[in-house]
């Protein structure tokens, strides 16, 4: 069983990924992928390519998800109550709990509120 890898969004903080990072999780940004202002596509297309669960706000990757359900998985929060704190903690558990196995092909909804 391999573990979970994220990729994140450009609407989530870079400071989400370096703090994943020092806690020993492989995670990427598409703000160090320089990959800012890709279609949503594009960029689940990506995330599936490197083998990693897209970690968004994005409402637009849950219709994603219906439409194109050959993915690493993809993890949506609502952006109300969203912090960086909240976005580690909920990742870190996640990393925890699921492989990559486990998570493709699935939409996670998770709650980032305190």
């Amino acid at each position: 069983m391999s573990e979970i890898k994220f990729y994140l969004d450009e609407n989530i903080d870079k400071a989400v990924t370096d703090q994943l990072i020092r806690w020993g999780i492989d995670a990427v940004s598409v703000h160090t992928l320089e990959s800012q202002g890709d279609a949503d596509p594009d960029h689940l297309q990506r995330a599936t390519e490197m083998g990693r669960v897209l970690c968004t706000h994005d409402q637009d990757f849950t219709r994603l998800a219906v439409e194109i359900t050959d993915h690493a998985g993809i993890v949506f929060a609502q952006h109300y109550g969203a912090s960086i704190g909240g976005w580690v903690r909920a990742l870190r558990a996640l990393h925890m709990r699921l492989t990559a196995e486990e998570a493709k092909g699935q939409l996670i909804f998770i709650s980032l509120k305190s």
